[in-house]
C-alpha cells in the first residue's frame, strides 16, 4: 500500500502548499492536448521546477480520488443541504437551528444586508420595486386587542411586593 501524504492548502506567500487551481487548469488543458513532457508542462504552467509539476499533478490526483470517494459514499450537495435542513428543522438546540439557517442564508448570498446608498428608498419601497408593484400594501382598518387576564396569584404577589416596598421606604423621605 502506498502512503499518500495529505495535501494541505492554505493562503500563504510560498506556493508549496497553496491551492493552485489556475495552474492545475493549465496542466489539465495541456494534458488534454497531448503534452506529457514534464519540462514542457513546467514552461506552460509557469512553475519553477519539474518537482512542482509533479506535486501539482499529485494534488489533482488526490482531488479526483477524494471526489470519487464522496460520490461512492453518496455525499453530494443534496445530501449536505438535506442535512442542514434537518438540523434547522429538528434540532432541540436553538443555537444549532440558528447556525443552520445562517449557513443556508450564506449559501444563497443573503448573509449580509447591504443598504443601497444611492437611493433614499426605505425597505418597503425597495420591496415594492423588486415586486414590480404587484403586491398591494396590506392595510388593517379595524382590529381588536384581547388583553389577557392576570392570574389572581400574580395580582396577590404584586400587591404583597408593593406593600413590602411601601413599608421598606416609609420613613425615608
Amino acid at each position: 500500500m502506498i502512503k499518500k501524504k495529505p495535501i494541505i492548502t492554505y493562503q500563504g506567500k510560498t506556493g508549496y502548499y497553496r491551492e493552485n487551481s489556475y495552474v492545475q487548469n493549465l496542466l489539465l488543458k495541456a494534458l488534454t492536448q497531448g503534452i506529457t513532457d514534464p519540462k514542457e508542462l513546467r514552461k506552460i504552467s509557469g512553475l519553477g521546477k519539474v518537482a512542482d509539476v509533479y506535486r501539482t499533478l499529485d494534488k489533482m490526483a488526490l482531488r479526483k480520488e477524494y471526489h470519487q470517494a464522496l460520490a461512492a459514499a453518496k455525499i453530494d450537495f443534496g445530501f449536505i443541504v438535506n442535512g442542514i435542513k434537518d438540523l434547522a428543522a429538528n434540532s432541540s438546540s436553538d443555537t444549532v437551528k440558528l447556525s443552520s439557517f445562517q449557513t443556508l442564508l450564506k449559501s444563497l448570498g443573503l448573509d449580509k444586508y447591504d443598504k443601497q446608498e444611492e437611493s433614499g428608498a426605505s425597505w418597503e419601497e425597495a420591496i415594492m420595486e423588486a415586486s414590480d408593484g404587484e403586491a398591494e400594501p396590506i392595510i388593517i382598518d379595524d382590529y381588536e386587542v384581547n388583553v389577557p387576564q392576570v392570574p389572581a396569584t400574580e395580582l396577590k404577589r404584586r400587591k404583597d411586593e408593593k406593600k413590602f416596598a411601601d413599608e421598606l421606604y416609609e420613613g425615608r423621605h
